[in-house]
């Protein structure tokens, strides 16, 4: 089963239920923004794991997204300078 990278961002309302969730997402994953964690090498099934932990928890109010990282660019602890042009295709 192949793995790939994922960013996974939410919104949540509720302060417990923010909680409840950044719990979850920091023993599976690598906070990079405080609503907003990298997963790195991860199978469709690992990820579906972490989703179906997650769901139960999420109101309507909330948001939650995934987006799969096709291909990196440049790999974590690579410098990128803001002063020229980058675009992400």
């Amino acid at each position: 089963m192949a793995k790939r990278d994922y960013i996974i961002a939410y919104d949540i309302r509720d302060k417990k239920r923010l909680r409840e969730i950044s719990k979850i997402m920091e023993k599976n994953s690598l906070r990079i923004q405080r609503s907003v964690y990298f997963c790195e090498n991860i199978s469709k099934r690992e990820l579906n794991g972490i989703i179906d932990r997650v769901l139960p928890i999420l109101k309507k109010s909330d948001d939650l997204r995934v987006y799969t990282i096709k291909d990196r660019g440049f790999a974590l602890g690579d410098g990128v300078d803001l002063n020229s042009a980058y675009i992400l295709v």
